[in-house]
């Protein structure tokens, strides 16, 4: 799915123009970027955790000539799902969220 796919799902859905709803979309994305950048976790209820990770410097090996490298330091995003989006992922179509289902019990 691509961003103006999300737009045109805000524009259909919630009935905002599709400016709007372009805006929206922007504006949630800068803002997880902004706040990952800050090295801050972003946590989407039902969705997952978004969290910066350090890197430490390390010895690697250039796979075509086998020379040693350095490589540095760096920052990687990393994504972790929630139990919700896993359950609903691995429920193979039934149309039932055992999450919801025993939040319902």
């Amino acid at each position: 799915m691509t961003k103006a796919e999300i737009v045109e799902q805000i524009y259909e859905q919630v009935g905002f123009s599709k400016k709007e709803s372009a805006d929206l979309v922007e504006k949630v994305f800068e803002t997880i970027k902004e706040t990952l950048a800050r090295g801050e976790k972003v946590k989407i209820s039902g969705f997952g955790n978004f969290v910066v990770r350090g890197k430490n410097a390390r010895k690697g090996r250039n796979p075509q000539t086998g020379q040693e490298i350095l490589l540095e330091a760096r920052r990687v995003l990393t994504f972790k799902p929630s139990l919700v989006l896993k359950t609903m992922l691995n429920d193979q179509g039934t149309g039932t969220h055992k999450a919801e289902e025993k939040r319902a019990s």
